[in-house]
C-alpha cells in the first residue's frame, strides 16, 4: 500500500505525505508549453495522452505522493447536457443556464466523460509503484452553482435565491448530479484511480440549515454509494468555507478524510473532529508564494497541529499559477526533513 493511501485509511506517518491541490498547472512550464499547443483547456482535458502527460508532469518533477487527475468539476455538467467552454480571461461558461431553462430539456451526453476513463487508465500504468492515484468531482452544490448561473459567481447568490424559491426543482438538479457523480467517481476508480476527492469549493455561502440539505446531504449519498461499491476507497471531502460546520460535515457525511482549507484553524480542526479522522491540509497558497522564512514558519504550524492525528499536507486551496517552483520544492524540502 503507498503512504498517501495508508494515512488515508487512518494509520498515522512519521513523514506526512504530500501533494498539492492544482499541482498539475499553469506554474509549471512543461504545463503552460502543452497547453499553447493543444490551443486550450477543454482540448487538453479531453485528449487522453495530453491530461496523461499534465497528471504525471509533477510527478517527474516533484515525486510527490499523490497524483490527482487532470481534469475539471464541470465535466459532469457537461455530461449532463450543457455545453461548456472555457474563454480566455474569463472563466468557464456553461450554457444553458438552468436559471431559466429546465434540467429535463437537456439531452445527456455520458459519453463525453469517456476521455476522462481513458486519461485514468493510462495515468494508472504509468505512475511509480509508491504514488497514490487521485481522482475527483465536485460537490453537487458548487456544480449546481455553476449549472443554474451558467458561470462562477463570488457569492453564488442566483444559485441560493433559486433554491430558496424553488427548492423541488433545486433538488431535482442536485439530485441528477448527485447520480451522475456516483456513476463517474465509480468508473474512475474501476479503471485505476486508488482514493477520490469531492471538491465543493463554495460551500462556505451557505447558511446552517441550506449547508445541511445541499451540501451534508448531497455528499453523503454519494460517499455511501461508492463505500458500497468500492470498500475500502477512501473518499476525501473538501467543504471550502465550512468553517464551523467542518464537525457536522465530519459526521454527517461520511467522508475517510477532511481537507481543511485555508482559514481553518488546524489546532481547532484537530480538536473539534472525530478522533482518528485523517485530514488533509492547509497551508495558505499565499504563504507557498511568498517563500523564505513566512513559508517555514507557516509549514511548520501545519505539521505540529496535528501530533497524533493522520495528515496528509495539502495546501489550503489550489497552487496559484505565479507560484515559484524554488518554493515547492523547499515545501517538500521542510516537510520531509
Amino acid at each position: 500500500m503507498t503512504p498517501l493511501l495508508e494515512v488515508l485509511q487512518g494509520q498515522r506517518a512519521e513523514v506526512a505525505p504530500v501533494w498539492l491541490m492544482r499541482q498539475a498547472g499553469r506554474y509549471l512550464p512543461e504545463y503552460r508549453a502543452l497547453r499553447a499547443e493543444k490551443g486550450g483547456f477543454l482540448a487538453l482535458a479531453t485528449d487522453p495522452e495530453a491530461a496523461a502527460e499534465v497528471t504525471l508532469q509533477p510527478i517527474r518533477r516533484f515525486g510527490f505522493d499523490g497524483a490527482i487527475l487532470f481534469s475539471d468539476i464541470l465535466m459532469v455538467p457537461w455530461a449532463l447536457g450543457q455545453d461548456l467552454t472555457f474563454g480566455a480571461g474569463e472563466g468557464p461558461r456553461l450554457e444553458p443556464a438552468l436559471l431559466d431553462h429546465a434540467l429535463d430539456a437537456l439531452t445527456r451526453v455520458p459519453a463525453r466523460l469517456d476521455p476522462v476513463y481513458e486519461t485514468v487508465r493510462r495515468v494508472a500504468t504509468a505512475l511509480p509503484g509508491e504514488t497514490t492515484f487521485l481522482g475527483f468531482a465536485g460537490s453537487p452544490w458548487t456544480v449546481a452553482t455553476y449549472m443554474v448561473a451558467g458561470q462562477g459567481s463570488r457569492d453564488q447568490h442566483e444559485t441560493r435565491r433559486f433554491a430558496y424559491r424553488d427548492p423541488g426543482a433545486f433538488a431535482h438538479i442536485i439530485d441528477a448530479i448527485v447520480t451522475m457523480t456516483i456513476d463517474y467517481l465509480s468508473r474512475q476508480i474501476e479503471c485505476g484511480v486508488m482514493a477520490v476527492q469531492l471538491f465543493d469549493s463554495w460551500a462556505g455561502s451557505l447558511s446552517p440549515a441550506q449547508f445541511e440539505q445541499w451540501v451534508i446531504a448531497p455528499n453523503a449519498r454519494i460517499i455511501a454509494a461508492l463505500h458500497e461499491r468500492h470498500p475500502g476507497t477512501p473518499v476525501i471531502g473538501f467543504p471550502k468555507g465550512a468553517g464551523g460546520k467542518l464537525p457536522a460535515y465530519a459526521r454527517g457525511t461520511g467522508a475517510d478524510a477532511i481537507g481543511l482549507d485555508e482559514t481553518v484553524d488546524p489546532d481547532w480542526a484537530n480538536t473539534v473532529l472525530p478522533e482518528g479522522l485523517p485530514v488533509q491540509g492547509n497551508l495558505d497558497p499565499l504563504a507557498l508564494i511568498a517563500g523564505g522564512a513566512e513559508l517555514d514558519a507557516a509549514i511548520d504550524r501545519v505539521l505540529k497541529a496535528f501530533p497524533t492525528r493522520p495528515h496528509v499536507f495539502n495546501l489550503g486551496h489550489g497552487i496559484l499559477q505565479d507560484t515559484p517552483i524554488a518554493n515547492v520544492e523547499r515545501l517538500l524540502a521542510r516537510v520531509r526533513g
